[in-house]
Formats: C-alpha cells, sequence, structure tokens
C-alpha cells in the first residue's frame, strides 16, 4: 500500500484504511454462509426434529374407598368394612389367591381401637380391626364381613350387650393376600344399641357407663380396649 498522504496525521488514514478492509471482509463472510445455507436447504445439524403429536401421557390417578356407616336400621349394616388403609392385596370374590396359601389362625393377629375413648349417648361409636400377617411367608385368607366379629361388652366382662354377627352374620367373600407383615384394615361403627343372636327381641340404647370392646378372626381374638358412652 501507498503511504498515505493528506492534511491529517498518518495514523488517521491507517485506522480508516483497516475499517475499511475489516468490514470488507465481514461482508464476504456473510455472504459465504449465505451461500453455503442456501444450497443446504435449511438443514443444519441444529435443526430440531418435530415431535410426535398424542405421545402425552398423564399419571394414573389412586383411587381411595372409603366408607361411612349409617345408623342401623337405616339402611346400614354394622358389620366390618374394609377400609382404605388396608395394605393386603384383594383378590376378586369367588376366587382364590394363586401364589399364597390358607392363612391358619396361628398366623394372624387381630387388634381393635376405637376412634375416641369416649362418646355421647346418641353418638356411634366406630372401631377399627386391623388382622396382621404374623408368619414368615405370605398367605391368602377370606375376611369377608360374616367371617369377623365385633362384640362390646360390659366393662367387667359379664355380659355381651351386642355383636356385629348378631343380626348381619352373613357378609360377601373378601379374600386378602399378605405379605409377611402386611395388614388389612376394616371398621365397624355401632350404633350403640343391644343385639341377640339372630337379631331376636329388641334392640335397646344402651345407658351410659363404661364398656369394652373385642375383635375376632377365626379363634383368633383382640386384646380388650375400654371405652365410654357419657
Amino acid at each position: 500500500m501507498l503511504e498515505p498522504n493528506g492534511p491529517l496525521p498518518p495514523e488517521i488514514y491507517w485506522r480508516r484504511r483497516a475499517l475499511a478492509i475489516g468490514a470488507l471482509v465481514v461482508a464476504l463472510a456473510l455472504v459465504i454462509w449465505l451461500v453455503l445455507t442456501v444450497s443446504r436447504g435449511g438443514n443444519s445439524p441444529g435443526d430440531s426434529k418435530p415431535v410426535a403429536a398424542g405421545s402425552s401421557t398423564s399419571a394414573p390417578s389412586k383411587a381411595a374407598d372409603s366408607s361411612t356407616a349409617k345408623p342401623a336400621g337405616a339402611g346400614e349394616s354394622e358389620a366390618p368394612k374394609s377400609s382404605a388403609s388396608g395394605s393386603a392385596t384383594a383378590t376378586p370374590s369367588g376366587t382364590t389367591a394363586a401364589a399364597a396359601g390358607q392363612c391358619p389362625d396361628q398366623s394372624l393377629a387381630v387388634k381393635v381401637t376405637i376412634e375416641q375413648p369416649t362418646y355421647k349417648v346418641g353418638e356411634q361409636p366406630v372401631f377399627w380391626i386391623v388382622i396382621t400377617n404374623i408368619s414368615q411367608a405370605a398367605c391368602a385368607r377370606d375376611m369377608g364381613s360374616g367371617l369377623q366379629q365385633v362384640s362390646v361388652w360390659t366393662l367387667d366382662g359379664q355380659r355381651r350387650l351386642w355383636s356385629s354377627a348378631d343380626c348381619y352374620p352373613d357378609g360377601q367373600p373378601d379374600v386378602r393376600t399378605l405379605n409377611r407383615g402386611e395388614q388389612a384394615s376394616f371398621t365397624v361403627t355401632w350404633s350403640g344399641s343391644t343385639s341377640q343372636p339372630n337379631c331376636a327381641g329388641d334392640r335397646v340404647q344402651v345407658p351410659p357407663g363404661a364398656y369394652s370392646v373385642v375383635a375376632q378372626m377365626g379363634s383368633v381374638r383382640s386384646s380388650i380396649e375400654p371405652f365410654n358412652i357419657a
């Protein structure tokens, strides 16, 4: 290049020349990039691929089956009902569990608890029954309401006042498969009235006092739990 001549200092002319050359290089590079892009049809490695329609998946919702008992005599039984808290696997009625043998009585433990320690006269006590597989292997057992029994006694245990099997001795089969340590839970709502086997005689409201409740499955009985009606 020729030495710049003019009234300004030489470094001004050199800077102008450098800027002009740089702009020319950038313009040339842009033209080359456009030519290459058009020649490849725009399918650069960074192009995104189309997403397949209808591929969304929603997680299944976990349904919980909760039941609330109504007063006896109003179309609702006082028989045990399956609770949502049970962790055992239910087998459809009329079938047997293929992978597990029959649970003998000695493989089961039964526990009963009361929803609250004291009820007022006219209120309906709620009992919770939990049946646990205490054996070392999985087993199956029909735990239908007709095979369970929950009974209320005087506190001294001398007189039985009510049983869930008196007026509702039958029930649908409910075969449960329990792994080692697994539990099946049920609830019973008592109307607060007395009962006799085969639902004989009149049913009358029990008076205020101290009572006890016990649950039984086969020959296995729970411990006695006290509660009060005030």
